[in-house]
Formats: C-alpha cells, sequence, structure tokens
C-alpha cells in the first residue's frame, strides 16, 4: 500500500499572554487550505492533532488545554487604516471542528510581533528603536485591536521584565488596546453590547434555582453569575472544578441557556458546536486565597474574584478576551461585575484569577440611554518558541 509523504508547511509557534498557538501567513499555507472551508478546517485539525480521543493531542502541537489548542492565520490587510488581518481559529481537543466564532485575547498579543518579524507590516510604520503601533483588524469579529511592540535595532524586543500571572517567565511587555469591543447593532436596550437589553437578567436553567445573570457582548460573549449563586467562593483552581464531572455538566447546561438567551444559538443542540464562545464566568467579592502556583493573593490588592471556563474547563488563568468583558462590565454600574467590585463608577479594576491577579482598563460613558466603551486596555507578552516547518501527513485535507 502506497503512502503519501508529508507536506511541510511553515509555521511559527508562539506564546502569546498565557495561550500558545501555531501561526501562519495565509500565503504560505497550501492553496486549498488558502480559503475558508473543510481542507482549512481538517490541515489546521492534524497540525493540532485533533481530533484525540485521548485527550492529549500528541500527534501535533496542541497541548490538550483550551490555552494550547489554538491556531492563527495572517496577512496583509485588506481594510483601510490597518496593517494585518488576524484570523483566530480555536481548534477543539476531541472533536472534529474549528470554532471561529470569537477571538482569542491572549493570542493578540503575539500577533503584531508575529507581523512585524514575518514581513506583514510596511518597513516604513516600523521604527528602529521605540514602540511600533500595529493596526491589527480581528477577522472573526470585526474589530479594531492596537498593539504597541517595542523595538530594539530594528528587531521584535521579545526580553524584558514585565511579568504577567499565569507565566513562569518575565518578557517584554506589549499594550494593547481593544477598539469599540462591544458588539454593535440596535437592540432592547439601545445596542447589542447587552443583548435583552439589561444589564442583569434573570437566568431560569433547569436543575438550578432561577439566577441573576449579566449577558455581555464585550471583547467576547460572557455570561457572568454570582459564584455564591451556584455554590462557589470565587477562589477556587481548577482542579475543583474540573475534577468534577458534575459541575463540568452544570456550567455548560448554564452556558447553552445563556448562549440562547443571547441569541447566539436557536437551540440548546447547536450550543455543542460553538464552544468557543459564549464563555462563562463567576465573580465574587474580594477575599484571600493562594493561587496555583503558591503566591498568597491578598483581598486588599484585588477589586473582585472572577473565575472563568473556556472550551468546558476552567482556565488556568483568565482568557483575554473574557478580561475585556470583565473591564467593560466593571466600568457599568448596576453589573454584577461591577456590583461583585463594590459598585459605583470605575475606569479600571485588578481581579483575582487562578493564577495570580490582572490589571484590565474600560472608560464607559451613557449615550442615548445606551452604554457606549470606546476602548479596553490592558498589557500581555508576547514570544516566539519555535519557527520553521510544520508537517502533517500528505492526503489530510
Amino acid at each position: 500500500m502506497a503512502h503519501l509523504p508529508q507536506v511541510k508547511v511553515p509555521a511559527t509557534y508562539m506564546r502569546g499572554g498565557t495561550s500558545k498557538g501555531v501561526f501562519f501567513r495565509l500565503q504560505d499555507l497550501p492553496a486549498a487550505a488558502q480559503v475558508p472551508g473543510a481542507a482549512r478546517d481538517a490541515l489546521l485539525l492534524r497540525v493540532i492533532g485533533s481530533p484525540d480521543p485521548y485527550g492529549k493531542q500528541i500527534d501535533g502541537m496542541g497541548g490538550a488545554t483550551s490555552s494550547t489548542s489554538k491556531t492563527v492565520i495572517l496577512s496583509m490587510s485588506s481594510k483601510p487604516e490597518h496593517d494585518v488581518d488576524y484570523l483566530f481559529g480555536q481548534v477543539s481537543i476531541d472533536k472534529a471542528f474549528v470554532d471561529w466564532s470569537g477571538n482569542c485575547g491572549n493570542l493578540s498579543s503575539a500577533v503584531g510581533p508575529f507581523a512585524i518579524q514575518a514581513g506583514l507590516v510596511d518597513a516604513s510604520r516600523i521604527p528602529s528603536h521605540g514602540m511600533a503601533t500595529v493596526r491589527i483588524w480581528q477577522a472573526n469579529i470585526g474589530k479594531t485591536i492596537i498593539a504597541h511592540v517595542p523595538m530594539v535595532d530594528g528587531q521584535v524586543q521579545e526580553t524584558g521584565d514585565f511579568e504577567l500571572d499565569g507565566v513562569t517567565f518575565p518578557a517584554a511587555e506589549v499594550q494593547l488596546e481593544f477598539l469599540d469591543p462591544a458588539d454593535e447593532g440596535e437592540g432592547e436596550g439601545g445596542g447589542a453590547m447587552f443583548p435583552t437589553g439589561n444589564l442583569v437578567d434573570d437566568l431560569v436553567v433547569p436543575g438550578l434555582c432561577a439566577l441573576k445573570a449579566t449577558l455581555i457582548n464585550a471583547g467576547i460573549p460572557t455570561i457572568f453569575v454570582d459564584a455564591d449563586a451556584i455554590g462557589y467562593t470565587g477562589t477556587e483552581l481548577q482542579d475543583a472544578i474540573n475534577g468534577d464531572a458534575k459541575a463540568l455538566a452544570m456550567f455548560e447546561n448554564l452556558r447553552a441557556h445563556g448562549a440562547l438567551r443571547m441569541g447566539l444559538i436557536k437551540n440548546l443542540g447547536e450550543a455543542t458546536k460553538r464552544q468557543h464562545t459564549p464563555k462563562i464566568a463567576f465573580v465574587a467579592p474580594p477575599a484571600d486565597y493562594v493561587s496555583s502556583s503558591g503566591k498568597p493573593v491578598a483581598a486588599q490588592d484585588i477589586d473582585l474574584l472572577v473565575r472563568a471556563l473556556s472550551m468546558g474547563k476552567l482556565h488556568h488563568a483568565m482568557m483575554g478576551t473574557a478580561a475585556v468583558a470583565i473591564g467593560t462590565a466593571a466600568a457599568i454600574p448596576g453589573t454584577l461585575v461591577n456590583l461583585a467590585a463594590g459598585g459605583g463608577t470605575r475606569s479600571a479594576v485588578r481581579f483575582g484569577h487562578p493564577s495570580g491577579t490582572l490589571r484590565v482598563g474600560a472608560e464607559a460613558t451613557l449615550v442615548n440611554g445606551a452604554w457606549v466603551v470606546k476602548k479596553a486596555i490592558m498589557s500581555r507578552s508576547a514570544r516566539v518558541l519555535m519557527e520553521g516547518w510544520v508537517r502533517v501527513p500528505g492526503g489530510t485535507f
């Protein structure tokens, strides 16, 4: 029996924030995968090592977690006043599908550095020293991200002393601005940031008591509930949730009903085909706890506690897009996130997550009865881990 040789595809393996992913230039993909569709999905699944019934992704580049089962495709931007188009694919670990429904805020921090190094940004816009401003079009959600990338001697500065909880080693800081992070359009409340028109909704979920929930489209569609309403404190680490099959089923049930209420799906069965969005998170007032690294986090050093699930599991830190949702919701008086942080008007919050703390800023204004957030800001870091080619068996796509 004849076997096809492996296909080599130029690729770069990068860490961005608390995630890792395989980055491609669109022009380097095989012709069949340069357009959306089955061939592209099949290629990326095989690159990452999915679907894997063992849940380990041993035969691919994935790391068997939602934070490390990610792919990025970049190209010179077709949008005016933008440098690069950024498309993110969240690869399912145990199922044969790639979710294109949302962005990855953590990997967004690696887009600017990769785009510069890959020759996708006009050389005239890149200073030899100082800060390069990379204008990113986030193609999944149709939003603009501005990345501020440090440069030294004409090269991206990757090493530095910026520390990010959830990442072991320090690196250079990359500041991100998520412009107009909320969804646009007309809704009951004058816009789609709150798809029901309410800051807080009563969410009816079979098997649970009636819950209060903040349903928000900012950064990424997110469902926020109070920790104590579902039997938690907000200080939980991964094992407390991910080792409890009953808890995971409860969260997925809650997520599906929230997605239906937000209008993201037409029936509950569609939630299984949309794992990346919406996110589900629970919030609580500040409390002392010990992070997953053993570092104590003091209640006095944070504004609130947040734990979030991604792809069906509690995240080890915090998704960058969910951090945008947290910052946006915290800036709007009356949301569950804002109330957990003590209420009132605020332009930034520092929240506690399983790996430590994170600060995110957002300023909200009330315009004609609707809340508007012009941008959310946070800092991450990014680094190239490996570059060259990734190989996939011939006939894969």
